[in-house]
Protein backbone atom coordinates (compact mmCIF):
# COMPACT_ATOMS: atom_id res chain seq x y z
CA UNK A 1 0.00 0.00 0.00
CA UNK A 2 1.48 3.25 -0.78
CA UNK A 3 1.46 6.14 1.81
CA UNK A 4 -1.23 8.43 1.40
CA UNK A 5 -0.93 10.17 5.07
CA UNK A 6 -1.63 13.58 3.39
CA UNK A 7 -4.62 13.91 1.71
CA UNK A 8 -5.14 15.00 -2.00
CA UNK A 9 -7.11 18.23 -1.03
CA UNK A 10 -4.36 18.89 1.69
CA UNK A 11 -1.91 18.67 -1.29
CA UNK A 12 -3.83 20.75 -3.61
CA UNK A 13 -4.37 23.81 -0.89
CA UNK A 14 -0.83 23.47 -0.56
CA UNK A 15 -0.09 23.80 -4.50
CA UNK A 16 -2.30 26.23 -4.45
CA UNK A 17 -0.26 28.08 -1.65
CA UNK A 18 2.61 28.01 -3.54
CA UNK A 19 4.05 24.39 -2.42
CA UNK A 20 5.48 23.34 -5.93
CA UNK A 21 6.22 19.57 -4.66
CA UNK A 22 2.42 19.18 -3.78
CA UNK A 23 1.59 18.67 -7.25
CA UNK A 24 4.89 16.26 -8.04
CA UNK A 25 3.33 14.62 -5.59
CA UNK A 26 -0.11 14.38 -6.85
CA UNK A 27 1.23 13.73 -9.91
CA UNK A 28 3.26 10.87 -8.78
CA UNK A 29 0.09 9.58 -6.59
CA UNK A 30 -2.38 9.38 -9.40
CA UNK A 31 -0.21 8.66 -12.84
CA UNK A 32 -0.40 4.90 -12.87
CA UNK A 33 -4.03 5.78 -13.35
CA UNK A 34 -4.57 8.01 -15.50
CA UNK A 35 -2.33 7.49 -17.62
CA UNK A 36 -3.81 3.54 -18.16
CA UNK A 37 -7.45 5.48 -18.23
CA UNK A 38 -5.72 7.60 -21.32
CA UNK A 39 -3.58 4.51 -22.85
CA UNK A 40 -6.85 2.08 -22.70
CA UNK A 41 -8.64 4.73 -25.09
CA UNK A 42 -5.96 5.41 -27.50
CA UNK A 43 -4.08 2.69 -28.09
CA UNK A 44 -0.74 4.34 -28.18
CA UNK A 45 2.05 5.39 -26.19
CA UNK A 46 3.03 8.67 -28.06
CA UNK A 47 -0.58 10.13 -28.01
CA UNK A 48 -1.23 8.98 -24.26
CA UNK A 49 1.85 10.95 -23.29
CA UNK A 50 0.65 13.86 -25.10
CA UNK A 51 -3.26 13.80 -23.50
CA UNK A 52 -1.31 12.70 -20.39
CA UNK A 53 0.57 16.17 -20.44
CA UNK A 54 -1.94 17.88 -21.94
CA UNK A 55 -4.46 16.76 -18.74
CA UNK A 56 -1.76 18.16 -15.94
CA UNK A 57 -1.35 21.53 -18.09
CA UNK A 58 -5.04 22.13 -17.95
CA UNK A 59 -4.78 21.14 -14.11
CA UNK A 60 -2.54 23.63 -13.36
CA UNK A 61 -4.21 26.22 -15.10
CA UNK A 62 -7.34 25.83 -13.16
CA UNK A 63 -5.52 25.60 -9.97
CA UNK A 64 -3.35 28.73 -10.71
CA UNK A 65 -6.59 30.32 -11.56
CA UNK A 66 -8.09 29.33 -8.44
CA UNK A 67 -11.39 27.97 -10.48
CA UNK A 68 -10.44 24.92 -8.87
CA UNK A 69 -13.46 23.99 -6.36
CA UNK A 70 -13.39 20.10 -5.60
CA UNK A 71 -14.32 19.13 -2.16
CA UNK A 72 -12.41 16.33 -1.85
CA UNK A 73 -12.31 14.57 -5.28
CA UNK A 74 -8.65 15.62 -7.00
CA UNK A 75 -9.02 11.84 -8.81
CA UNK A 76 -12.56 11.65 -10.44
CA UNK A 77 -11.69 15.56 -12.02
CA UNK A 78 -8.30 14.67 -13.28
CA UNK A 79 -9.99 11.85 -14.45
CA UNK A 80 -12.74 13.71 -16.03
CA UNK A 81 -10.53 16.24 -17.64
CA UNK A 82 -8.06 13.68 -19.20
CA UNK A 83 -11.59 11.69 -20.33
CA UNK A 84 -12.58 14.81 -22.47
CA UNK A 85 -9.37 15.14 -23.94
CA UNK A 86 -9.32 11.82 -25.35
CA UNK A 87 -12.91 13.03 -27.04
CA UNK A 88 -11.22 16.26 -28.35
CA UNK A 89 -8.47 13.80 -29.37
CA UNK A 90 -10.60 11.28 -31.64
CA UNK A 91 -12.89 14.72 -33.12
CA UNK A 92 -9.64 16.38 -34.41
CA UNK A 93 -8.23 13.27 -35.80
CA UNK A 94 -10.18 13.50 -39.33
CA UNK A 95 -13.18 11.32 -38.37
CA UNK A 96 -15.79 12.94 -41.04
CA UNK A 97 -16.68 10.63 -43.29
CA UNK A 98 -15.27 10.19 -47.00
CA UNK A 99 -17.76 10.23 -49.42
CA UNK A 100 -17.43 8.92 -53.27
CA UNK A 101 -18.38 11.96 -55.77
CA UNK A 102 -20.71 9.82 -58.11
CA UNK A 103 -22.81 12.83 -58.59
CA UNK A 104 -25.19 12.32 -56.20
CA UNK A 105 -25.36 13.68 -52.41
CA UNK A 106 -26.80 11.96 -49.71
CA UNK A 107 -27.99 13.21 -46.14
CA UNK A 108 -28.45 9.60 -45.08
CA UNK A 109 -24.98 8.64 -46.12
CA UNK A 110 -23.74 11.19 -43.47
CA UNK A 111 -26.32 10.53 -40.78
CA UNK A 112 -25.86 6.64 -40.75
CA UNK A 113 -21.55 7.02 -40.52
CA UNK A 114 -20.51 5.62 -37.39
CA UNK A 115 -17.60 7.60 -37.36
CA UNK A 116 -19.67 10.48 -36.45
CA UNK A 117 -20.66 8.63 -33.28
CA UNK A 118 -17.07 7.80 -32.31
CA UNK A 119 -16.80 10.01 -28.96
CA UNK A 120 -20.74 8.83 -28.22
CA UNK A 121 -19.25 5.05 -28.84
CA UNK A 122 -16.21 5.87 -27.07
CA UNK A 123 -18.43 7.06 -23.69
CA UNK A 124 -20.91 4.20 -23.88
CA UNK A 125 -18.45 1.70 -24.59
CA UNK A 126 -15.98 2.85 -21.02
CA UNK A 127 -19.35 3.34 -19.01
CA UNK A 128 -20.67 -0.23 -20.13
CA UNK A 129 -17.40 -1.86 -19.35
CA UNK A 130 -17.01 0.03 -15.68
CA UNK A 131 -20.52 -1.21 -14.87
CA UNK A 132 -20.03 -4.69 -16.25
CA UNK A 133 -16.68 -4.20 -13.64
CA UNK A 134 -18.91 -3.42 -11.24
CA UNK A 135 -21.40 -5.83 -11.38
CA UNK A 136 -18.80 -8.73 -10.87
CA UNK A 137 -18.33 -7.63 -7.30
CA UNK A 138 -21.91 -7.76 -6.29
CA UNK A 139 -23.10 -11.10 -4.35
CA UNK A 140 -23.75 -13.51 -6.43
CA UNK A 141 -27.75 -13.83 -5.74
CA UNK A 142 -27.81 -9.90 -6.65
CA UNK A 143 -26.20 -9.81 -9.66
CA UNK A 144 -27.97 -12.75 -10.80
CA UNK A 145 -31.64 -10.84 -10.90
CA UNK A 146 -29.78 -7.73 -11.58
CA UNK A 147 -28.28 -9.13 -15.03
CA UNK A 148 -31.61 -10.59 -16.00
CA UNK A 149 -33.71 -7.57 -15.42
CA UNK A 150 -31.13 -5.11 -17.26
CA UNK A 151 -29.31 -7.36 -19.58
CA UNK A 152 -32.02 -10.22 -20.70
CA UNK A 153 -34.73 -8.49 -20.19
CA UNK A 154 -36.52 -10.56 -18.19
CA UNK A 155 -39.77 -9.77 -16.14
CA UNK A 156 -39.78 -10.50 -12.19
CA UNK A 157 -42.34 -13.16 -13.32
CA UNK A 158 -39.96 -14.61 -15.40
CA UNK A 159 -37.03 -13.96 -13.00
CA UNK A 160 -38.92 -15.32 -9.93
CA UNK A 161 -39.81 -18.52 -12.18
CA UNK A 162 -36.62 -19.28 -13.38
CA UNK A 163 -34.60 -18.70 -9.62
CA UNK A 164 -37.52 -20.74 -7.66
CA UNK A 165 -37.63 -17.48 -5.37
CA UNK A 166 -40.94 -15.27 -4.70
CA UNK A 167 -41.69 -11.71 -6.95
CA UNK A 168 -40.99 -9.65 -3.57
CA UNK A 169 -37.19 -11.99 -3.02
CA UNK A 170 -36.37 -11.11 -6.68
CA UNK A 171 -37.45 -7.23 -6.09
CA UNK A 172 -35.58 -6.83 -3.08
CA UNK A 173 -32.60 -8.36 -4.82
CA UNK A 174 -32.81 -5.70 -7.36
CA UNK A 175 -32.88 -3.33 -4.63
CA UNK A 176 -29.95 -4.42 -3.03
CA UNK A 177 -27.74 -4.67 -6.03
CA UNK A 178 -28.42 -1.02 -7.05
CA UNK A 179 -27.81 0.09 -3.28
CA UNK A 180 -24.55 -2.15 -3.14
CA UNK A 181 -23.70 -0.48 -7.25
CA UNK A 182 -24.28 2.71 -5.91
CA UNK A 183 -22.11 2.14 -2.42
CA UNK A 184 -18.82 0.71 -4.43
CA UNK A 185 -19.33 4.03 -7.24
CA UNK A 186 -19.56 6.38 -4.18
CA UNK A 187 -16.32 4.41 -2.42
CA UNK A 188 -14.34 4.62 -5.32
CA UNK A 189 -15.30 7.69 -7.00
CA UNK A 190 -16.17 6.37 -10.05
CA UNK A 191 -17.51 8.45 -13.32
CA UNK A 192 -19.73 6.80 -15.14
CA UNK A 193 -20.74 9.51 -17.40
CA UNK A 194 -18.48 12.34 -18.92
Amino acid sequence: MKDYTISDAVLVNNYIKGDESALSTLIERHKQRIYSFIYSKVFDRDVSEDIFQDTFIKVIRTLKLGKYNEEGKFLPWVMRIAHNLVIDHFRKGNRMPKFEDNGEFSIFSVISDGDLNAEKRIIKDQVEEDLRNLIQELPEDQKEVLVMRMYRDMSFKEISDKTGVSINTALGRMRYALINLRKVIEKNNIVLTN
